[in-house]
């Protein structure tokens, strides 16, 4: 069975119709990318997957559980872990308590028991720390831990974002445009690490709008156009689709990358 299904789902805002009638899955071990043009629903699709925003139709299982209509933190909890943009991180601490926040999904001391330092809670802060350590380093992030997140370059801001992201020990880690704004050395740091990830049983769904980077890691893609999936198949399948060529301005689009 696969690790996630989509299922017909929708979501309309008004007249606008955002999501319509999307289906598909996700393998366990996968990096599935979710690509299209500006305005396709990828975000959107994102946000139902992790139960951001509410569907107007259709589901969302993961390991055959519907989870359309739990919250987000629940979500979380079950293994399904979105990363955001850069907005998210805490500029003003440094990187390692930026990660450290981040494990309090797991803590299981109180709000109360974090105020009043109770021994639950001195361990399981001692605990976050150490597991954030871990997770910097392995990221490539050990040497700017103590650093404060305002003064990281952009590839390691994203760095960030993802290990705020696998605090939350994700089975299904779902990237926002991790490769977006990078330069060529930094997006193949970021791919290793991705593939990484990978490795160590995080199943990928990520929307990136970087196409080569897309080609290159990506076991399967799914293609939106208008809001409706328009294709889905292997990078080499989806780069000789001829409605993926159309979705993208023509065959001339060199930015395209196909």
């Amino acid at each position: 069975m696969p690790l996630m299904e989509v299922k017909n789902l929708t979501k309309r805002f008004g007249g606008l119709v955002a999501v319509n009638d999307v289906t598909f899955s996700v393998g366990e071990g996968e990096i599935m990318s979710v690509i299209g043009p500006n305005g396709a629903g990828k975000s959107t699709l994102f946000k139902l997957i992790s139960s951001f925003l509410p569907a107007t139709s259709g589901k969302v299982f993961y390991n055959e559980e519907d989870i359309t209509s739990q919250s987000p933190h629940i979500v979380a909890r079950k293994g399904v872990v979105r990363t955001f943009q850069e907005t998210t991180i805490f500029k003003n601490m440094s990187a390692l308590d930026n990660v450290v926040v981040a494990h309090h999904l797991r803590s299981k001391a109180s709000l109360l028991g974090f105020f009043f330092n109770t021994r639950t809670a001195r361990h399981d802060e001692a605990a976050f720390r150490e597991s954030a350590s871990e997770i910097l380093n392995y990221l490539g992030l050990g040497d700017v831990k103590d650093s404060l997140a305002s003064t990281l370059p952009h590839g390691h801001l994203r760095a960030l974002g993802i290990a705020i992201g696998l605090a939350a020990q994700p089975k299904l880690l779902l990237l926002d445009e991790p490769f977006t704004g990078m330069n060529s050395e930094e997006t193949a740091h970021a791919m290793r690490m991705v593939r990484d990830i990978r490795d160590r049983g995080v199943t990928i769904l990520l929307v990136e709008h970087d196409m080569s980077a897309v080609m290159s890691i990506s076991d399967r893609i799914v293609v939106l156009n208008f809001g409706k999936k328009i294709a889905e198949g292997s990078p080499v399948e989806i780069q000789n689709n001829e409605a993926v060529i159309e979705a993208y301005l023509g065959r001339e689009d060199e930015e395209v990358g196909f």
